[in-house]
């Protein structure tokens, strides 16, 4: 039988590989002026932080084995969900704001 925390850890794996994408998917639907008029980092930053973000949680998904202990992409998974919540909380409603858009989820 596993420990608790592995059954954590593969939840929190779950729902935050879906939201990654959904992110990544976001920031490359949006207008490329309206990052910088936000005064926000390019959109292609953007890109590549989510995309990576979204890969490393995915990639984590994949490999992650509770049988040896976890193991996924060692700490990487952390950096990914906290670069995740940042877009989606600070620079997804400004994005959103700047191009006239209203409460959009």
């Amino acid at each position: 039988m596993y420990a608790l925390d592995d059954y954590v850890i593969f939840a929190i794996y779950l729902v935050a590989a879906p939201v990654g994408v959904y992110a990544f998917v976001h920031a490359l639907m949006q207008r490329a002026d309206a990052f910088t008029a936000a005064d926000k980092l390019t959109k292609p930053a953007w890109l590549g932080i989510t995309g990576a973000g979204a890969a490393i949680l995915v990639l984590s998904l994949i490999t992650y084995n509770p049988a040896v202990g976890g193991i996924g992409l060692g700490i990487f998974w952390l950096a990914a969900i906290i670069a995740i919540c940042v877009y989606i909380v600070d620079v997804k409603p400004a994005v959103v704001g700047v191009q006239g858009g209203g409460q959009r989820w």
